[in-house]
């Protein structure tokens, strides 16, 4: 039986950009049955009705009717995902699925259950924001101390896992709290982790960036929670 690949899509508000995304995600540069997994999240700006105007067979949508977070969004992408791999993409341009071999072949060749991206490491990547790296650095740091593990982007949106080690994981963070509570719990469940190198275009408030100083604030309490008392 081939290997299979689900590809899980949370978007809010991307009416700007999620047609380029969807059609980069079917172009990606892979051989693999792939199925593509969209959960809107309550947007307000149009992106539900371009994804229903797709062409039939594009992509599976579900819909959330209140908006409930990033972490809420995967979740629900999670319980219909039927890929022996499962693949995060965001629906942004932030992220390039021409990467999407770099990130997979670790899996494939089974050196390990769960792929990071690495945005700092080797792929071209946009520079923005110096307090959103150091704050991404200190986080980083805080996770390796607590769990053990030696990761250079921890915040990374691209996260890739074996079916098998997501069953085994109960997550419950509903917005960007997802990123630590998913690397503490691989971590306790002692994964083989792998990082590859991507590109990463990164985009300004203005353009549509939703992360904020306040989100960072909450990533350092879910790192705390999940790894005592979660």
């Amino acid at each position: 039986m081939p290997v299979t690949l689900s590809v899980v899509m949370p978007v809010y508000n991307e009416a700007r950009s999620i047609a380029t995304v969807i059609e980069r995600v079917r172009t990606a540069p892979i051989d693999l049955p792939t199925e593509l997994i969209v959960v809107d999240d309550a947007s307000t700006d149009g992106t539900r009705q371009l994804l229903e105007a797709l062409p039939a067979g594009t992509l599976q949508l579900l819909v959330h009717p209140v908006n409930r977070g990033k972490g809420a969004a995967i979740r629900t992408g999670l319980a219909h995902a039927t890929g022996d791999i499962i693949l995060i993409q965001d629906a942004d341009l932030e992220y390039d699925p021409r990467d999407y071999p770099l990130l997979l072949e670790p899996l494939l060749e089974d050196h390990a259950d769960v792929v990071f991206g690495n945005r700092f490491h080797g792929g071209p990547h946009r520079v923005l924001y110096f307090w959103h790296y150091a704050a991404n650095r200190g986080l980083t740091l805080l996770t390796n101390l607590l769990t053990g593990l030696n990761v250079t982007d921890m915040e990374v949106g691209y996260k890739v896992f074996r079916r098998d080690v997501l069953r085994r994981l109960t997550l419950t963070a509903d917005r960007f709290g997802f990123e630590p509570e998913v690397t503490v719990k691989v971590a306790q469940l002692g994964c083989r982790v792998y990082e590859v190198p991507i590109r990463y275009y990164g985009r300004t408030y203005q353009e549509g960036k939703k992360i904020t100083w306040r989100d960072g604030v909450a990533a350092l309490g879910h790192l705390l929670r999940y790894r005592f008392f979660a």
